[in-house]
């Protein structure tokens, strides 16, 4: 067996930024590479999983493809990371490279400092983090505080500090990255798209690579192959975590709905916006039955932005019930949720 260390990228970025289409698009041009991939879900239904097991790609089978649903890795590294590592590290042929897809939660940082331990650090080496920007959502201030209202509100006050738990992880996925790769380009104009690159820059105390891409695509000789070594550069990767003995999430919430067959694909659409709208969801996704339609409706929500497409077939003796992972900040309305998805009185 081969003495070299094997690569692993780390693919990060918020709910919905596009990371999982991103790594579907990587494998599907992996150039001959052999990929094993470890997906982290926030919610147990395997959305992402399911939808990178569906590339059906020789060199990235489906027994590479490993789901991780009870906990975020940056929590749970030393219960559910080091095993499943070791466990693909196990198999021959090893793989050329390991892609990670973290949850849209997850603070990067704890997951490459897994990579000093002794049982791994001979063994593997974190190539790059690759943080996936949602454009559109930046603009918006959405999911992570407008950038140039903070630094106004700083301006005309230094004792102002932000604590909302969403501009942290935001910050702190950007704060480690090697490449930024800005989503969604499509969705915004020339302008705004520099505007977020050059905040982007300002942000990160150390010079980064920013690619803009729409849906994902981009060349995986690109994101492969950074040779970044990130483990032995921790110091120049701050966190507003670094002095926390623990991190968590309890500033969200994440629950499964179980929705009956519905009339058609905008029937689904039209009630995820409306939870989008009414109760400040950050994203929903999931699976959907269409009445009279042998094929498996995929959902996928960003705020008021729903993309929906079939998926695959339904297979024999499977349940025609469809089910979504909400997911938001603390406090939703679990039950008028509920109601709105399903159409419930």
């Amino acid at each position: 067996m081969s003495a070299r260390k094997v690569p692993v990228t780390i693919v990060t970025g918020f709910l919905g930024a596009g990371k999982t289409t991103l790594v579907r698009h990587m494998i599907e041009n992996a150039e001959g590479r052999r990929l094993a991939l470890i997906v982290n879900e926030f919610g147990d239904v395997g959305v992402d999983g399911a939808i990178l097991r569906s590339c059906g790609v020789e060199n990235c089978p489906d027994e590479n493809i490993i789901e991780l649903t009870n906990g975020c890795l940056c929590c749970t590294v030393a219960e559910d990371f080091i095993p499943t590592l070791e466990a693909l590290l196990a198999r021959e042929p090893a793989p050329d490279h390991i892609i990670i897809e973290t949850s849209g939660l997850a603070l990067p940082k704890p997951l490459v400092k897994a990579f000093e331990w002794p049982d791994i650090r001979n063994r593997v080496t974190v190539d790059g983090v690759v943080t996936v920007v949602d454009g559109p959502a930046v603009k918006a201030g959405r999911f992570a505080d407008d950038p140039a209202k903070v630094a106004a509100q700083r301006a005309a006050d230094p004792s102002v500090d932000h604590e909302n738990p969403l501009e942290e992880v935001y910050e702190d996925q950007l704060l480690c990255a090697d490449l930024v790769v800005l989503n969604k380009t499509d969705l915004l104009s020339a302008e705004d798209a520099a505007a977020i690159s050059d905040e982007i820059r300002r942000s990160v105390p150390r010079a980064i690579k920013i690619v803009a891409t729409r849906e994902g695509r981009v060349p995986a000789n690109v994101l492969l192959g950074l040779s970044a070594a990130a483990e032995n550069d921790l110091a120049a990767r701050p966190s507003h975590h670094d002095n926390e003995p623990d991190h968590d999430h309890d500033d969200f919430e994440t629950f499964i709905v179980e929705v009956p067959e519905l009339a058609s694909p905008a029937d689904l659409a039209a009630r995820a916006k409306a939870i989008a709208n009414d109760h400040d969801v950050l994203r929903v996704k999931g699976f959907a039955a269409i009445d009279g339609k042998p094929m498996r409706l995929l959902l996928q929500g960003v705020g008021e932005r729903i993309d929906t497409r079939y998926e695959r077939a339904w297979q024999s003796g499977e349940r025609r019930v469809g089910k979504l992972v909400v997911i938001g900040q603390k406090g939703l309305d679990r039950d008028g949720i509920t109601r709105t998805l399903t159409g419930a009185a």
